[in-house]
């Protein structure tokens, strides 16, 4: 509560804020304010520099967020910024594409060849996801308990897929999870 980033600068990264509980006051050099509460995603495009402060305004209740780095797949673009509110809705025993190369479904736009998805799973459900021949895939656990192929992974727990695997993933406990499509390095 109370605290955060003072004003501060990027340059040429993509910046994905995951918000999971509470609200982030986001204030930047392209004239964008805005609070961005649980279920809300934001994407910063530093591009050729941008100058920002993050902060809870909140006295008394925390803020919890997941912030995604990634290297954009070309220098000084002009700086951009955006957030959506996604739904649980959506995210229910189902993927939900958060962020992309092109904007499908509502995404948000990242300049990179890869796709941010998130769900949420009921206890005991199950969900798959099968890679692409020279991709990989990074599964995060946000919160609650998944068993995937056969290994148990926890809150803040996470896995690295290869080409062409299939994920499969039941859930122990109702579970939030981050699933981010890449390619093979």
């Amino acid at each position: 509560p109370s605290k955060g980033f003072g004003t501060h600068g990027h340059q040429d990264m993509e910046i994905i804020t995951y918000v999971i509980s509470g609200e982030l006051t986001h204030k930047d050099s392209m004239g964008n304010v805005e609070i961005v509460r649980a279920g809300e995603v934001q994407r910063m495009s530093a591009g050729t520099g941008v100058q920002h402060s993050e902060f809870n305004a909140s006295s008394t209740e925390p803020v919890h967020l997941l912030q995604i780095w990634i290297e954009p797949n070309q220098l000084d673009l002009s700086p951009s910024y955006e957030d959506r509110i996604f739904t649980d809705e959506q995210k229910y025993n189902q993927w939900c594409l958060l962020a992309s190369s092109d904007t499908q479904q509502g995404a948000l736009k990242v300049h990179q060849n890869m796709a941010l998805y998130a769900t949420k799973l009921s206890e005991q459900k199950q969900l798959n996801y099968t890679l692409k021949k020279a991709r990989s895939a990074y599964l995060h656990v946000v919160k609650g308990a998944v068993e995937v192929n056969q290994k148990r992974l926890n809150t803040g727990d996470a896995a690295l897929f290869v080409d062409g695997e299939v994920i499969q993933i039941n859930a122990i406990d109702a579970t939030e999870m981050l699933l981010f499509d890449l390619p093979v390095a």
